[in-house]
């Protein structure tokens, strides 16, 4: 993508690979996992066309961001430290922020935690949730349910089975995630331990969404990085239930969208299905924009429906 720029930024403590594009209000777009800033990739042009300064970093662990060796590097503190560190290294002092799968929960605690530098946020596939009554994984095991995947991504045996193939963790997880894969090869969130996250190993399609190209540029990164860092975000969720103790009944005021497809399995599971009817509650000023059909890597397999959701947003409440 030869308009979008890259270089690496000293902040926080480590050096943050971004990605940028166009000159404008700042718009910062957080990846999850296991994706890198190019899941971006159509929204960083979209928005530099439309007059926006749009900035994806790799985040704390991933592509060619520093991954610290410490677990306890990745907490939620962390990250969003990083999202400010990165709005004042750009030289502004304030932006709309964006996130996708896990970088919906950074957006969702950079709203909350420094309304004075995010006055608006969007997430996409996670709505923000209600604090707890106690530590999620706790819970998940007191209720019994310890083959969930948060738990399986505690172990070393993830990062393993993910390492053994790049290529084919990243096409198998795209391809699970998409919103059209029929129902019987669909992500789960519970994992059979005798055949992993990913399932039986066997070739799949690629969505018509991507192209081997596109599969190659996250394959390349995660063959030389490994999955470890990514993996280290879940392994702070009882750690970050402990920390935003002071945030327990808080609301996010801001402006805020919330993009999802109706058929993302992280929507349609029991915890988030009842997370996204309880989000007014703790978001107030939330707008929802379902989209039919669509799974969960929604920015890349729905990339004109974000984009056009995206802009409107960023121009209704530019910074």
């Amino acid at each position: 993508m030869s308009d979008v720029r890259h270089r690496q930024i000293p902040l926080n403590g480590i050096d943050m690979h971004v990605a940028e594009c166009g000159e404008g209000p700042l718009v910062l777009l957080c990846h999850g996992w296991p994706e890198l800033w190019y899941s971006w990739r159509h929204q960083l042009k979209a928005l530099a066309e439309a007059g926006f300064r749009a900035v994806a970093p790799d985040m704390r662990g991933f592509g060619q961001t520093t991954a610290p060796q410490d677990v306890a590097a990745y907490t939620i503190f962390h990250n969003v430290g990083d999202m400010v560190a990165l709005v004042s290294a750009l030289g502004e002092k304030r932006g709309l922020i964006a996130g996708h799968d896990w970088g919906a929960p950074v957006a969702w605690h950079a709203a909350l935690m420094r309304p004075d530098v995010f006055p608006a946020v969007v997430a996409m596939s996670v709505p923000h949730r209600r604090r707890g009554p106690a530590a999620p994984l706790d819970m998940l095991r007191k209720a019994g349910k310890g083959d969930y995947y948060w738990i399986y991504f505690q172990d070393r045996a993830a990062e393993d089975e993910f390492a053994r193939d790049a290529a084919f963790t990243l096409r198998r997880l795209f391809h699970i995630g998409f919103g059209e894969t029929p129902a019987a090869e669909k992500m789960s969130l519970y994992v059979d331990r005798q055949k992993g996250f990913l399932g039986a190993a066997h070739e799949v399609a690629l969505p018509p969404w991507l192209a081997e190209a596109d599969i190659k540029v996250f394959a390349d990164a995660y063959r030389r990085t490994g999955f470890r860092g990514g993996l280290n975000w879940y392994r702070n969720i009882d750690r970050n239930w402990e920390l935003t103790a002071p945030w327990s009944g808080a609301v996010i005021t801001q402006p805020a969208l919330f993009i999802a497809g109706t058929n993302d399995a992280v929507i349609t599971g029991s915890m988030g299905k009842r997370a996204l009817d309880e989000m007014d509650s703790v978001v107030p000023n939330v707008r929802k924009v379902l989209l039919d059909g669509a799974g969960h890597w929604i920015q890349q397999e729905r990339a004109a429906e974000v984009n056009a959701a995206l802009i409107g947003f960023a121009r209704e409440h530019a910074i």
